[in-house]
């Protein structure tokens, strides 16, 4: 009897001394050893409610019905159906679904927050007044480091931010509005580049080391574009909003590749939205949907008019029975199958469309 008392407090010792050796405790929270934040910047696409809680137009909302109908059964606040790319990463890197910073209540941040903007840009005129800007962005990460240091202290926090992955989609709405129209394309382009790699060299500054940053999809492509370019001619991307976006793509990677030399640790992972975006939607059936270039949610051709909801401008909208096939839920923004295969090739994509990382390597490093 003694021998087999003696065995199950081996037993509960040695369980017990596993778990300590697997968990790091930061301040009074203990999480597995590999643990790793994530920290969200951007704009609609990765925007998990923030919108919610600012004075904004309906424009720049999701906060109504059939936004959020298959996988939260409520409107959440995200421009999709389901969930958005950031809740898919947080899956992949065993994280909770990481919560908006400007959700009422008392947050840890220990598993990082989510600071993205429907509407925002890289630039402060874009949208003004109605967003939370890129810079500003910047500034939240900011307080969200002290709040940590009060929290865990100097050494924990520093650890924390050093291995945390900083998501970033930024850019695409500066494209779209009047400020655009005063510069040429290449001038225009190194501001908005300009302004997005300053924010990273800051983040650095802050304690980032990983980055994770998507180029702008070709927009040519989207059921908006075409909708109120093309009207109901042709189905066929329209090259010229396209082409600025290859502008941008182009000089960003040069940027990010130079940052390599110009900062310590930087590491970063640069996925290829736009020819992924562009073979999605030409070759739907390669992925398991059945429709690329036509939104399950809106009006107009292709669905191509902002109106799902009923709750902009136009009023009359159609939604398609099953999102699930589609790879856009609304004229611009990812059903939540669009986002779940976007994130899986962000995840574990080879250097074709991601590199010189991906983020599963990012989250393991």
């Amino acid at each position: 009897m003694a021998s087999e008392k003696f065995n199950f407090g081996f037993l509960i010792f040695f369980l017990c001394y596993g778990i300590l050796i697997s968990t790091q405790c930061l301040g009074n929270i203990c999480v597995p050893k590999e643990h790793v934040a994530l920290f969200v910047f951007g704009d609609s696409f990765f925007d998990v409610g923030n919108n919610n809680y600012i004075n904004t137009t309906t424009d720049l909302l999701a906060n109504y019905p059939p936004y959020g109908e298959t996988f939260f059964k409520y409107p959440s606040g995200r421009f999709s159906d389901g969930r958005v790319i950031p809740d898919f990463i947080a899956e992949y890197a065993k994280l909770p679904l990481i919560q908006p910073y400007l959700f009422p209540g008392s947050q840890l941040y220990i598993n990082g927050v989510n600071f993205a903007s429907a509407g925002a840009g890289a630039l402060v005129e874009t949208h003004q007044g109605l967003v939370t800007d890129l810079k500003t962005q910047l500034t939240y990460l900011k307080n969200v480091k002290k709040v940590l240091r009060q929290r865990l202290g100097d050494e924990e926090t520093t650890t924390l931010l050093a291995k945390a992955v900083y998501l970033i989609n930024i850019g695409g709405n500066d494209y779209f509005v009047e400020n655009s129209s005063l510069y040429t394309h290449e001038k225009y382009v190194s501001m908005v580049v300009g302004n997005l790699t300053t924010v990273i060299k800051r983040i650095h500054e802050i304690g980032g080391r990983k980055f994770g940053i998507l180029n702008q999809p070709s927009f040519g492509c989207f059921p908006i574009i075409k909708a109120l370019v093309n009207g109901t001619k042709s189905g066929s991307c329209i090259e010229e909003y396209s082409a600025l976006a290859k502008v941008h793509n182009t000089k960003l990677s040069v940027e990010l590749h130079n940052l390599t030399k110009q900062i310590k640790g930087f590491k970063y992972s640069y996925f290829d939205l736009y020819h992924l975006s562009f073979e999605v939607i030409s070759n739907p059936s390669k992925f398991g949907l059945k429709e690329g270039g036509v939104a399950c949610c809106g009006s107009g051709p292709y669905n191509g008019y902002h109106s799902c909801g009923g709750k902009r401008e136009v009023k009359d909208y159609d939604l398609c029975d099953n999102p699930s096939e589609y790879l856009l839920f609304d004229s611009t923004h990812p059903t939540e199958a669009g986002s779940r295969i976007i994130s899986q090739y962000m995840w574990s994509g080879n250097q074709t469309i991601t590199g010189p990382y991906n983020l599963k390597t990012l989250f393991e490093e």
